[in-house]
């Protein structure tokens, strides 16, 4: 009697168990793997890496389906068909920001790129996209910042000529450098203390953002408080914030009102004609501003030529094409502008070619509904989390000539022309459309850096894979941006400078 009452009593906890996973998702919510109570779905996830669990879940539910990160639900989107309808189509519905993840306790819901969708990031962006244009982005007085660091990069490499190097710090440092020109009018040495300091609390906290302790931070909101590994982005964001405020101070006492020399004095100005006027304007969202852009800025583009110089080095065939068009496009030329870009189609299309296998932010940022709507006859309520699976549109069958491979065919015609397939979004969706609530605010700069940097050093320098070196390793390094793994590259003069 006593076990058939075990049995009966196991049963019904089973029962229990089952109701519990079954009422998770509303109705005509995208399917998915079962819901665990207080787990979710995070057995089905690789906490280092899930960008594989991300696309066997799609052969399994399509390419709308759902999880959920304890107990909050979350849509992954995957394919150019949904991915284009949410963020395109129907962007303004997906335009907001989740508010409750680690990430947003870390940067204290400051900033622009994590703010939730309202008055306070409509403000910001605003403002930003008018202080960026008066700065110059697009215009020849950016390419002139652009090519006053490319002279360092140079001269880094010209030192290195016959030997081996590790491109990384400096490709970082140099990207860093381009926006710092344009929020504090200054760069740093290569070798400098605080660049380094602020570099090591960004790394760190890309890495933790996306580590199984965020996702752990996420799920469980009883462990916030213990001292566990992710309170290191706590600290690392106290230790940027002092950083900036010493910028911001230093500042107040040089700048001449209504004469700003870069982003901090617009702001610093702004602040003084709003006064208090109930605004979100304040010191404390400078900091994170400054942040969002300098991190916005520097990572994408860094990682992008780290992966563009892995490439063109296993490569070779493809380096000489791109030289000989640079040769004859800037033959009597003193430097490259970013209009040359028209003429060269071939380098173009590897340019594009590496940020589509770069894929920099498989991820993107996560987004959430901002009201009750639909994505692929699917109900998605009002305040879900969206995540985009970009590499599934990056290597999507019928999109591309070679989806799996490093080709820059991917961009040209049967005449050789440039061209850009509608699937090509290597940071997001919005992030390379004309339009949408979330473009990206440093598309241009990105781009013209992008150009700049690869058609300068490609013209004067021949880049190759050193013999001892092994095998190249294609493998990136998962985290907000993936990273490729730390190479060495051996560079040679051209022609004589």
């Amino acid at each position: 009697m006593i076990m058939f009452l075990s049995v009966v009593l196991l049963w019904i906890c089973v029962f229990f168990i089952i109701l519990q996973v079954k009422s998770k998702r509303p109705k005509n919510f995208p399917p998915g793997p079962p819901v665990f109570p207080i787990l979710g779905t995070i057995l089905q996830l690789s906490l280092e890496n899930p960008l594989k669990d991300f696309e066997r879940l799609r052969k399994s539910y399509g390419d709308v389906y759902s999880i959920y990160i304890g107990q909050k639900p979350a849509v992954v989107i995957n394919g150019l068909k949904a991915v284009k309808e949410a963020m395109v189509t129907k962007a303004a519905d997906f335009a907001g920001r989740p508010q409750d993840l680690f990430i947003n306790d870390v940067t204290k819901r400051k900033g622009v790129v994590l703010v939730d969708y309202g008055s306070s990031w409509r403000e910001h962006r605003r403002f930003a996209l008018m202080t960026l244009r008066n700065f110059g982005l697009g215009k020849h007085s950016m390419e002139d910042r652009v090519h006053e660091e490319i002279k360092y990069l140079v001269s880094t490499l010209k030192e290195s000529v016959g030997k081996t190097m590790s491109p990384g710090v400096m490709f970082h440092n140099a990207a860093s450098n381009i926006i710092c020109q344009v929020l504090f009018a200054r760069r740093f040495e290569y070798d400098d203390a605080l660049i380094k300091q602020i570099v090591q609390c960004f790394t760190e906290n890309s890495k933790l953002a996306v580590g199984p302790w965020a996702m752990l931070y996420d799920s469980f909101p009883i462990i916030r408080n213990l001292p566990l590994p992710f309170q290191k982005a706590f600290e690392n964001f106290e230790t940027y914030g002092t950083i900036a405020i010493g910028f911001i101070n230093e500042h107040k006492k040089t700048r001449v009102p209504g004469e700003p020399r870069d982003f901090i004095d617009c702001y610093l100005d702004e602040l003084e004609k709003r006064g208090n006027d109930g605004s979100s304007f304040s010191e404390e969202q400078l900091i994170m501003y400054s942040l969002d852009l300098h991190g916005a800025g520097t990572d994408t583009t860094s990682n992008t030529l780290l992966t563009a110089f892995l490439y063109l080095m296993t490569f070779p065939h493809i380096q000489d094409r791109c030289q000989q068009e640079i040769d004859q496009v800037l033959e009597g030329k003193y430097r490259a502008s970013f209009e040359d870009r028209n003429e060269m189609p071939y380098t173009q299309a590897v340019i594009h070619e590496v940020q589509r296998v770069a894929n920099t932010v498989p991820l993107s940022v996560f987004h959430r509904t901002t009201t009750d709507t639909e994505l692929m006859g699917y109900s998605i309520p009002k305040g879900t989390m969206i995540i985009e699976n970009l590499t599934s549109v990056l290597n999507e069958e019928g999109q591309w000539k070679f989806p799996h491979e490093f080709n820059p065919e991917n961009f040209l015609d049967d005449k050789g022309e440039f061209v850009k397939p509608e699937a090509f979004m290597p940071f997001s969706a919005v992030f390379f459309n004309a339009s949408g609530p979330r473009m990206c605010l440093g598309e241009g700069l990105a781009r013209m850096e992008l150009f700049l940097i690869m058609v300068t050093l490609l013209r004067k320098f021949k880049f190759i894979w050193p013999e001892d070196a092994g095998e190249p390793d294609f493998t990136p390094v998962f985290g907000i941006t993936m990273t490729p793994k730390p190479y060495r590259m051996k560079v040679q003069l051209r022609r004589p400078q």
